[in-house]
C-alpha cells in the first residue's frame, strides 16, 4: 500500500518516535508499504532548519534532511500540475490557512493516497476526498 506522511510525522520518526501511534509505527515499519514524503513537506523542513526554528542534532546541513528521508527508505513525491489543479479547486477553509498543509492535502487527494498526520485540521478535508490516518498521539502542527 502507498502512504503519504505529513511533515510532523517525518519529524516524529527522527526526533520523537514515542509520539507515533502503534498504527502509524506498523504502517511505517511494514516493508510492503511505500512511504512518500511530499516535496512540499521537504521544503517546509528545509525552510524551518535554515531559519533556525528547527534544530535536529543529526542534521549538520539542510541537505541532511534529504539524506535522512532516503535513509529511512521514504521516497520524495514531487509536485505535479494535477496537484496544483486540485489545490485550485480546494475550498479555502477559514480555520485552516496553512499553505503547505493545503498543498500536501491536495497532493494526497489527487494521488488517492492516504495521508498520515497528527494535524487535527486535516480531518476537515475528508469531505473533499482526503483519506486520513490520524496519528492521534502526536501533537497538532
Amino acid at each position: 500500500m502507498r502512504y503519504l506522511i505529513d511533515t510532523n510525522i517525518v519529524l516524529f520518526v527522527l526526533t520523537d518516535p514515542e509520539e507515533l501511534t502503534r498504527e502509524t509505527e506498523d504502517i511505517l515499519n511494514d516493508y510492503n508499504n511505500q512511504i512518500y514524503v511530499p516535496a512540499e513537506a521537504v521544503k517546509e523542513l528545509i525552510n524551518l532548519y535554515q531559519s533556525g526554528k528547527l534544530k535536529v542534532k543529526k542534521w549538520k546541513t539542510a541537505k541532511d534532511i534529504i539524506y535522512f528521508i532516503k535513509d529511512a527508505n521514504f521516497e520524495i513525491k514531487p509536485l505535479k500540475e494535477e496537484h496544483l489543479q486540485t489545490l485550485a479547486d480546494l475550498p479555502f477553509l477559514p480555520d485552516h490557512k496553512d499553505p503547505s498543509d493545503r498543498m500536501i492535502i491536495a497532493q494526497a487527494i489527487t494521488e488517492k493516497i492516504p495521508i498520515i498526520s497528527s494535524d487535527r485540521e486535516f480531518a476537515q478535508y475528508r469531505k473533499f476526498g482526503l483519506e486520513l490516518i490520524h496519528n492521534k498521539r502526536g501533537r497538532a502542527s
